[in-house]
């Protein structure tokens, strides 16, 4: 039995997953199968055999198949197949690592945290799968003086979370997708009731280390009434933190290596940069407008009550 998770892939020295300088450590394994999903190969906790066809050789080497025994069945992902192949078209995605091994690989860079404001953040998949890992990993980071990050899907057991995540987290990008449990079951394979509870929960406990990022899938979640649906939940928890994603297709190719289909409905080229900023100015115009709202019922109620 496996008693560590995979982890697919770790990237140093990155820019983009929170501030200054960073090693981000993907998780393999989700709650959630988003259709549009960037990471497919980390929705399976399991793992994975990806190929890429255009370097394969196909019916001209057989090499695959011939180091195989079994060829002709479900792939186990067991690597016969990785060693075999010449032209280096096929890898198993996911490894294990000791959490001794991966601390002295994140610590080995922790120069570049400390003069950048930096640190690891934890992303995947969904981190938050693997509580025990993970929670004995932040709290060595924090021991060390690294700043620690976390993305996730906000799918995760809300009390667990607390009583031994939280504390070692400075920072949590929380993902909020679709505000309509219907939809989001469908395009996600789960309702949204834990994911907003754990949000309102982070809003009232944490709210400062909180950045809600929705992604601008089109036609799914970046639509005019889903954004004003997520502004309003944004703006009743008092959230002051958020990012909207520009919506990557390269999940889509992804697929097509894992050999798994293709989603139906979701775009196979990225939003134009005109269309992306009529979305962001249509997500600010709403919060300001319930801003609006908000404080003309507040003075309103002002009113009546200096008038009574």
């Amino acid at each position: 039995m496996r008693t560590l998770p995979l982890i697919f892939h770790i990237r140093r020295g990155a820019m983009d997953d929170g501030p200054g300088i960073r090693t981000t450590v993907f998780f393999k394994g989700c709650p959630l199968s988003c259709a549009w999903c960037h990471n497919p190969e980390a929705i399976s906790p399991l793992p994975e055999l990806m190929v890429d066809q255009d370097r394969c050789l196909d019916d001209d080497c057989r090499s695959c198949a011939q180091s195989c025994d079994n060829a002709t069945g479900n792939c186990t992902a067991c690597a016969s197949c990785v060693a075999a192949c010449p032209t280096l078209a096929r890898q198993v995605i996911g490894q294990t690592m000791a959490i001794d091994e991966l601390c002295r690989l994140i610590l080995a860079d922790r120069h570049f945290y400390r003069a950048s404001g930096g640190g690891v953040t934890l992303s995947g998949g969904e981190p938050t799968m693997h509580h025990d890992y993970v929670t004995t990993l932040l709290r060595i980071m924090k021991e060390e003086g690294v700043g620690t990050a976390l993305q996730t899907c906000g799918y995760f057991d809300t009390t667990r979370f607390c009583d031994e995540m939280l504390a070692n987290l400075d920072l949590i990008y929380f993902d909020l997708k679709l505000a309509d449990g219907n939809l989001h079951r469908i395009h996600t394979g789960r309702d949204n009731a834990l994911i907003l509870k754990n949000l309102a929960m982070l809003a009232a406990i944490a709210k400062e280390r909180l950045v809600v990022r929705v992604p601008l899938v089109p036609g799914i979640t970046a639509t005019e009434n889903n954004l004003s649906a997520i502004a309003s939940i944004v703006r009743d928890l008092g959230i002051a933190r958020w990012e909207l994603l520009p919506y990557n297709p390269g999940g889509l190719h992804k697929r097509r290596k894992l050999g798994k289909r293709l989603p139906r409905g979701v775009a196979e080229i990225p939003m134009g940069r005109d269309e992306e900023q009529a979305f962001r100015e249509l997500f600010s115009r709403s919060l300001r407008i319930l801003e609006s709202i908000d404080k003309i019922r507040r003075q309103s109620c002002r009113s009546t009550f200096i008038t009574q």
